[in-house]
């Protein structure tokens, strides 16, 4: 029995479920449609070249949330998983998913996507156990600001150490799957790292490193 770590957007899923979201919430008109939907994209372009500035992003991501009440981002988050999330399965993922689980270990995935928008996502692979960024709640709404250390970058080792405090679990035998060049400190400390459908960057690293890389496409 191990730990298998999964990266989501683009790891387990086929596309990115925060640009995804967004693009949702411009495409309905929850918010600004055209200066909303080039905001998302643009952050989108510097998380794919390493350069995203996580505050400055989650600053734009969280205050639609924060700017409607709980049962309104509910509804809206339901289609947007019929819409958007289910088109992003991937058959491939749920059996390296099962392969896991057939082989005892603890599946846990992180990703840097805020937890309204990921935490169902991750249930419907099964996963009960995610580590997320944390939108602040207060009196039952979201404010907009964060709670806790961003689960982005080195903030996934430190909220990874936190988990693995809180359950007793080591990475002795861990397993890390991930597509990014940012989860690249994530994949350096698990036994087992794998690269998913990698970008050039992550791919090149894992080369140097004799790390394998898969896909997870479904064709």
């Amino acid at each position: 029995m191990a730990l298998a770590i999964f990266d989501l957007d683009h790891t387990l899923l086929a596309g990115d479920s925060d640009l995804a979201w967004g693009e949702y919430l411009a495409a309905n008109n929850y918010v600004d449609a055209v200066s909303y939907a080039q905001k998302n994209e643009d952050f989108y372009q510097q998380y794919l070249l390493g350069e995203m500035d996580i505050n400055e992003f989650l600053e734009f991501a969280l205050e639609p949330l924060a700017s409607n009440n709980m049962a309104t981002l509910r509804s809206w988050h339901a289609v947007y998983m019929t819409e958007k999330v289910l088109p992003m399965l991937q058959d491939k993922a749920k059996a390296l998913l099962q392969k896991h689980r057939d082989q005892g270990d603890t599946l846990l995935i992180i990703t840097a996507t805020n937890s309204f928008v990921a935490g169902p996502i991750c249930k419907l692979h099964g996963v009960d156990d995610f580590i997320a960024t944390e939108p602040e709640i207060i009196d039952g709404s979201y404010t907009g600001k964060v709670n806790g250390t961003p689960s982005y970058r080195d903030g996934k080792i430190t909220r990874l150490n936190a988990w693995l405090a809180e359950h007793n679990i080591s990475l002795q035998g861990s397993y890390g799957y991930s597509d990014s060049n940012n989860d690249q400190p994530l994949l350096e400390a698990v036994d087992h790292p794998c690269v998913v459908d990698g970008d050039d960057k992550l791919v090149a690293h894992a080369q140097q490193q004799g790390w394998p890389c898969i896909s997870l496409r479904d064709e």
